[in-house]
């Protein structure tokens, strides 16, 4: 089954569930949806927005130095 296909679908239960609406309350409905139409959703990022260069202000030699100075050892030797 395509998009188009399911997106008719439902369009159609929808109008079969609203048909029963009074005017009024129809007329609201279409208020309602217009106003959420107008309404600027923020675009999520998509996967592809994962990929591209790491950006920066601090150096390759400040970054190499913070990496090393937050280093963890915990030698623990086991004995057998």
């Amino acid at each position: 089954m395509s998009a188009i296909n399911i997106n008719h679908t439902l369009v159609e239960t929808y109008l079969a569930l609203l048909k029963n609406l009074s005017p009024d309350d129809k007329l609201e409905l279409i208020a309602l949806l217009s106003q959420s139409m107008k309404v600027q959703q923020p675009i999520e990022p998509t996967f592809k927005a994962l990929f591209g260069a790491f950006q920066s202000d601090k150096s390759a030699e400040q970054q190499i130095e913070e990496i090393r100075q937050s280093r963890v050892f915990n030698r623990k030797i086991e004995e057998f």
